[in-house]
């Protein structure tokens, strides 16, 4: 269930596209202004603001925002204005360009593309893959393969072309043997094998959770602590231990933070505030309002449906 408060009576795109225009003219932008309309807008009323934006004042409001605006507030209020798949289809190219230029891969980016292949719907993986070609003349398969050595290559590819089973239903039998699978391929050092990509590139969110339980319950350590004792690639060790980590929560970081909360605000944000609230016992709110400060935790509080 989604967080976001649409107020009942919408002012139409036009006079939206006016109330931000004023909030950038003169010596200061008018924040609060920015966070009133946008973090209460959803995805198409957003989308249509930014048309009437540039239909009217001949620029592209994601190009005034980020002028205007700056540091986490900035990168926030642009990914939220940003129609999902572009925006995520644009993060992705970003990462990838700069793993490009390195000579060796850094995993903490690479990251980002495991929690966008892994635990958004199999839809939207699809039209993050169709904006990509559109954007940037190269599928994301493609490019992820010229950028990336191998194994590293192989297994985002095999994450980022799957068709994810989006519901909750899990088969215990399977996950019990997949687990097997996986504590079978950590034996023999082969992290690469075909059958780990199988299991972690096709399942559900839901299934990988099954088995990673199981996995514990039949052989006493995670699955990501395993891996971590496996011989091999490193960077690969700390890839596989990123999917675990996708499919079990996400990060505490300012970025992921954000990540978490713009792409999760108008999809299941109730529901996990509901499983962060179990893990932790205290609310999400509070854990924001005590780490961040400023319009950048005025805006993330808005978009969870609080009042500021």
């Amino acid at each position: 269930m989604a967080t976001i408060r649409v107020p009942d009576q919408v002012p139409s795109p036009a006079q939206d596209s006016e109330t931000l225009n004023q909030a950038f003219r003169g010596w200061g932008t008018d924040e609060k202004a920015v966070i009133r309309v946008l973090g209460q807008r959803n995805e198409s009323q957003r989308r249509k603001i930014r048309e009437s934006y540039r239909e009217v004042y001949g620029k592209d409001l994601i190009n005034d925002l980020s002028s205007e605006l700056s540091g986490d507030f900035m990168k926030a209020v642009v990914s939220w204005v940003y129609d999902p798949a572009e925006r995520d289809a644009r993060l992705v190219n970003k990462i990838l360009n700069k793993e490009k230029k390195r000579k060796k891969g850094v995993v903490e980016n690479l990251k980002v593309i495991v929690e966008i292949s892994c635990t958004t719907s199999p839809n939207h993986l699809i039209a993050v893959r169709k904006a990509y070609c559109s954007l940037f003349d190269s599928s994301l398969e493609e490019h992820i393969a010229s950028s990336l050595p191998f194994p590293l290559a192989k297994f985002l590819v095999t994450l980022a072309s799957s068709f994810r089973y989006g519901k909750d239903k899990t088969d215990a039998e399977v996950a019990t043997i997949e687990a097997a699978m996986l504590r079978e391929a950590i034996e023999k050092k082969q992290l690469d094998h075909d059958h780990v990509l199988y299991i972690l590139g096709t399942r559900s969110v839901y299934q990988l959770r099954e088995t990673f339980a199981a996995y514990k319950q039949s052989y006493g350590n995670t699955f990501d602590k395993d891996v971590d004792g496996c011989p091999g690639d490193a960077d690969l060790r700390s890839l596989l231990q990123v999917v675990r980590d996708s499919i079990e929560g996400f990060g505490t970081d300012e970025d992921s933070l954000t990540r978490a909360i713009v792409t999760r605000a108008e999809i299941d944000m109730m529901k996990v505030r509901g499983e962060y609230f179990n893990m932790y016992n205290t609310s999400m709110d509070n854990a924001i309002i005590g780490d961040i400060s400023g319009n950048y935790k005025d805006f993330l509080i808005t978009l969870l449906g609080s009042k500021i």
